[in-house]
């Protein structure tokens, strides 16, 4: 038989998935939960703590209790690499009709709001080795946080590295205000002669940071994904190396292998 708390939140979840309580719905106050169910409202609590926890409400300071508003997923797949180099040599026209995160979310770019930070800054141990070259040689860093009008999360966190000599050629690559950019990094290196022979993306999983869980509204338990992608031109030369936070409750990696042929 179910505890208390449990009855409460399965009658709330299930008002939830029927429509009854809608996105931006407040929840009665505590006290009046307690009476409704005829519990104590430290019951009360405790079935609202398990929503919260599987994202379904959350609490606002001062406010209240309200049902969460779902994000919209994103679906990352390998694929998306070769689709980015397809398009890095078409017409500035051609690539501004969509970008990435367009591809990844099936939004239009009217959908979104974009926003780029540009900042050089001195590679530390762990760049310098990934890149190959001496401790404090100096990097572009660029974050990149891009997100739904109607929402205040960002669908990820990306941080990118290029070498600055190695951009010197193109000085509109130190300009964030030309963000975002038609046809994405892929096009920038290609402005400045590199081709992308293959990209090596490496995951894992652990729990977010204080500042993770609030920019990306995360529920409580819930873990972020963290991708390090390493692009490596024709001449076999590290050329970025991008790190992306990306949230566990909406992010979905789909993987497609071609094998050869026996």
């Amino acid at each position: 038989m179910a505890n208390q708390y449990e009855r409460i939140a399965a009658d709330i979840r299930r008002q939830i998935e029927a429509g009854e309580l809608g996105p931006g719905d407040r929840l009665p106050a505590e006290t009046a939960l307690a009476d409704q169910y005829r519990v104590s409202v430290p019951t009360v609590r405790q079935g609202v703590g398990v929503l919260a926890a599987e994202g379904l409400v959350e609490k606002q300071h001062g406010r209240g209790t309200f049902v969460r508003r779902q994000p919209i997923p994103a679906k990352r797949d390998n694929l998306r690499h070769q689709w980015e180099k397809d398009r890095a040599r078409q017409s500035q026209a051609e690539r501004q009709k969509t970008g990435a995160t367009e591809h990844d979310t099936g939004l239009t770019v009217n959908d979104l709001v974009f926003n780029a930070k540009y900042e050089q800054v001195p590679a530390d141990t762990d760049l310098a080795a990934e890149f190959g070259v001496p401790e404090g040689t100096m990097l572009l860093q660029r974050t990149y946080r891009t997100r739904h009008s109607e929402e205040h999360a960002p669908f990820n966190v990306a941080r990118s590295y290029l070498l600055l000599d190695l951009i010197s050629g193109n000085p509109d690559l130190l300009r964030e205000d030309l963000e975002p950019w038609p046809g994405g990094t892929q096009n920038q290196l290609f402005t400045v002669g590199i081709e992308l022979d293959r990209i090596v993306e490496t995951f894992r999983a652990r729990p977010p940071t204080p500042e993770e869980t609030e920019e990306l509204g995360l529920p409580v338990g819930v873990s972020v994904i963290v991708l390090r992608k390493t692009s490596i031109d024709t001449t076999d030369r590290v050329v970025e190396v991008a790190d992306v936070v990306l949230p566990g409750d909406r992010t979905e990696m789909v993987y497609t292998t071609k094998l050869n042929r026996w």
